[in-house]
């Protein structure tokens, strides 16, 4: 339990700097928070308790194919905002197109044999 405690706390920690960082320089904020820290940790911690290399196989993949669907969510609620719409019918207008790019790219992937 103590180390599920550890875990949580340092993925939020990396949270709450970046951040705080992003209140001072959002360019330094947005390369540090395009850095894959918590999918590196979870591979290390995966790694750690199980040393399960399939595993670590099946999550970097799925982690990979999962990325490309959010990336236009970063664009889209830029859009929003800029164009005058309140930050949460823009996060929630965002995130609706990702769940449904997710969607879309579990689909598409199916196609060609590859589940997620």
């Amino acid at each position: 339990m103590l180390y599920l405690a550890a875990k949580a706390l340092l993925s939020g920690v990396i949270i709450a700097v970046v951040s705080e960082i992003a209140k001072r320089s959002p360019a330094l904020g947005a390369l540090i928070l395009s850095l894959p820290l918590i999918s590196i940790l979870a591979f290390i911690w995966l790694w750690r308790e199980s040393s399960d290399t399939d595993g670590i196989v099946a999550l970097s993949q799925s982690t990979f194919f999962f990325v490309l669907p959010t990336l236009p969510m970063f664009l889209v609620l830029a859009a929003l905002l800029r164009g005058g719409a309140g930050f949460w019918p823009a996060l929630g207008l965002s995130s609706l197109l990702t769940i449904l790019l997710y969607a879309a790219m579990v689909w598409a992937l199916g196609r060609f044999g590859i589940s997620l």
